[in-house]
C-alpha cells in the first residue's frame, strides 16, 4: 500500500503567505528515501513556494506520487525566480506521477507586463520541468500563469501527460503550454491549452511523440520547432498529431526552422483529424524563422503571377 505524506505535517502552511519551500523539500526527501511506494499529498489551500525548487533523484523507490488538491503558488516578485530556468524541477527521477485537481500558479503577470513594456526583464521560469527522467505521469492538474513555458519534458523517456489544463492570456509572451525536446515515447492526451505562445512545441531530439484529443486556443498552435538554430542538432521524427481543435489561434499546425545550415531534420510527421475555427494561418511552414529580426539571412526569393481562389 505504501505511505502518504501530508506536506502540512512537515510544516507547510496553507495561507499562501508563509513560505512552504523547506517543508515541501523535506517531504520530498522523506518520500525519495523511502523503500516503498509513497504519496506526497498537497491538501486544499494555497502553499507559497517562493524560490526555485529541485526535486532530485535518484530515489530509493520508483513509485512516488505527488497528489495536488490545493494550489502551489510561485513568488509574485519575478526577480526572485525570473532568472532561473525552472520554478519546479524534477531531475533524474524514475516513476514519478503528478496527479490531482490542484493548481500550479506561476503568478507571471508582472513579468509579462515588464516584457511588453520593452524594459530589461528576466527570461522567466518554467512552471514545471522534468529532466533526465523516465516513466513520468502528469494527470489532471492545472498550470496557471507561468512566467515562461508551463510544462517542459526534457531528456525524458516514457512520459504521459493527460487531462491537464493550461491557462494564460493570449497576450502573455513566451508562455508555451507543453514543450518537448530530446525525449522519446511521450504521449499528450485529452488536454485543454490556452496560452500566449505555442500550445505544444516540439523541439530537437523528439522521437515517438503522440498528441491526441487536444483543444488549443488562444495560442500559436502546435509547432514543430523552432529547429536548425544550431548546426549540430538532433532531428524530430515519428510524431502523430490527431483529433485536435484549434480555436482562435494565430496558427494551426506549424513547422518552423531557422534559415541557416544545420544537420537537423523533420520526418515521419502526421497531422490527422484537425479542426480549425477562426485560425489565422491554418498550416504554416516557415523555413526562415528569425524571431529577433536580427542577423536574419535573406533567401533571394522572387514571387510573381500568383493567383488563388476562395
Amino acid at each position: 500500500m505504501g505511505e502518504t505524506l501530508n506536506i502540512e505535517n512537515f510544516g507547510a502552511k496553507p495561507n499562501g503567505e508563509i513560505d512552504s519551500t523547506k517543508a515541501i523539500l523535506a517531504t520530498w526527501a522523506s518520500a525519495c528515501s523511502s523503500p516503498t511506494p509513497t504519496t506526497i499529498y498537497v491538501p486544499q489551500g494555497k502553499f507559497l513556494v517562493s524560490d526555485s525548487v529541485v526535486f532530485k533523484g535518484s530515489c530509493n523507490n520508483n513509485d512516488i506520487t505527488v497528489n495536488i488538491d490545493g494550489t502551489i503558488l510561485a513568488n509574485s516578485n519575478y526577480d526572485v525566480i525570473g532568472n532561473q530556468e525552472s520554478w519546479l524541477l524534477f531531475e533524474d527521477v524514475d516513476g514519478v506521477s503528478i496527479i490531482g485537481n490542484g493548481f500550479l500558479d506561476g503568478q507571471g503577470t508582472s513579468l509579462w507586463d515588464c516584457k511588453r513594456s520593452g524594459e530589461s526583464c528576466p527570461m522567466g521560469a518554467t512552471n514545471l520541468r522534468f529532466r533526465n527522467s523516465n516513466n513520468i505521469v502528469i494527470n489532471g492538474i492545472t498550470s496557471l500563469n507561468s512566467q515562461m513555458f508551463h510544462i517542459v519534458i526534457d531528456k525524458c523517456n516514457n512520459v504521459k501527460v493527460q487531462e491537464v489544463k493550461i491557462s494564460a492570456p493570449g497576450n502573455s509572451p513566451n508562455t508555451d503550454g507543453i514543450h518537448v525536446e530530446l525525449s522519446s515515447s511521450v504521449n499528450i492526451l485529452n488536454s485543454n491549452i490556452a496560452t500566449g505562445d505555442d500550445c505544444i512545441s516540439i523541439g530537437p531530439g523528439t522521437t515517438n511523440l503522440w498528441i491526441e484529443d487536444i483543444v488549443c486556443g488562444p495560442g500559436h498552435g502546435i509547432s514543430v520547432g523552432s529547429l536548425g538554430k544550431e548546426f549540430e542538432e538532433l532531428g524530430v521524427e515519428h510524431v502523430t498529431v490527431k483529433t485536435v481543435k484549434f480555436i482562435g489561434t494565430n496558427a494551426g499546425v506549424r513547422i518552423k526552422s531557422w534559415g541557416r545550415p544545420s544537420n537537423g531534420f523533420v520526418r515521419n510527421v502526421i497531422f490527422q483529424h484537425v479542426t480549425m475555427v477562426n485560425v489565422q494561418n491554418p498550416i504554416l511552414i516557415d523555413q526562415n524563422y528569425c524571431p529577433t529580426k536580427k542577423d536574419c539571412p535573406g533567401q533571394g526569393i522572387l514571387r510573381g503571377g500568383t493567383m488563388g481562389t476562395c
